[in-house]
């Protein structure tokens, strides 16, 4: 997308520069700055976030209905409207509000997933009731009508909230893996909600700064930030379980390796 059409097409959502950049990860100050001209070369990245908010739907009907995609003010929009959206459109709704999803990086998946083995491997030796569970699942967070997320991974202690259809109810752990594109959702608007929807644990790991910052709700000492050297205990099975990240960081080090001489990359 141009710059003139992210412009028009931010004008016909509604969008104020305010709700563009919460829901971009792009600070204010830099979306005036490239709608009024003043930055002329805008960073890749930072045009390529705009244009996942602003973009038209690929494909805005579901094939085998010929049902229209009816496009609404964002805060309006409800799990009806959730269900229409094809498949291949990755989409969260939080209150409402529909955030395009970004596909996940090599270093995404091979982090979540390798965190993941760990503990459905505890689980079964301990012959555990939890059950681990990894993206893509959706989440009926608060069991309304106006939020479905999807984490990178979550742990269910409570199987009657496990549902053919999805997670129905707050887990009691949650993983996101953020990017760049991801990082204010997840550290405000999806923290929050985790937190007021009852989950018990919640970690942030970010790749790009090697860091894993995790909100144990159940203590008063929250947020601990670790780095990819650290040993992290799962609060939630009573610190039974640690997560090595220095063998996580192995596992994708080659990834840091070649990348580390480039002006951008996205982990």
């Amino acid at each position: 997308m141009t710059i003139q059409e992210m412009l028009k097409r931010k004008t016909e959502l509604g969008y104020t520069y305010a709700q563009l950049s919460e829901l971009s990860g792009v600070p204010v100050g830099t979306i005036q700055k490239i709608f009024s001209g003043v930055t002329s070369s805008p960073r890749y990245e930072t045009l390529r976030a705009l244009e996942q908010v602003l973009k038209e739907p690929e494909n805005s009907y579901l094939c085998e209905e010929q049902v229209t995609y009816k496009v609404k003010k964002q805060g309006e929009y409800t799990l009806e409207d959730y269900y229409k959206i094809p498949d291949e459109r990755r989409v969260e709704l939080i209150d409402g509000v529909i955030y395009d999803m970004s596909s996940p990086t090599s270093a995404h998946q091979l982090i979540a997933g390798l965190i993941y083995s760990k503990m459905i491997s505890h689980v079964l030796d301990k012959k555990g009731k939890c059950l681990p569970m990894i993206s893509p699942i959706d989440v009926q967070l608060d069991c309304d009508n106006k939020t479905m997320v999807q984490p990178d991974v979550v742990i269910v202690c409570d199987r009657d909230k496990i549902i053919n259809r999805c997670i129905y109810g707050a887990p009691d752990f949650i993983i996101e893996v953020i990017s760049r594109s991801s990082t204010k959702r997840d550290s405000v608007i999806k923290l929050n909600k985790y937190l007021n929807a009852g989950v018990r644990e919640y970690w942030m790991i970010d790749p790009n700064r090697k860091k894993v910052i995790v909100y144990n709700f159940e203590t008063e000492n929250y947020p601990v930030i670790y780095g990819f050297d650290a040993k992290i205990p799962v609060g939630i099975w009573d610190n039974e379980l640690e997560i090595d990240f220095q063998e996580v960081y192995d596992h994708i080090s080659f990834l840091y390796e070649r990348d580390k001489d480039t002006e951008y990359s996205e982990y």
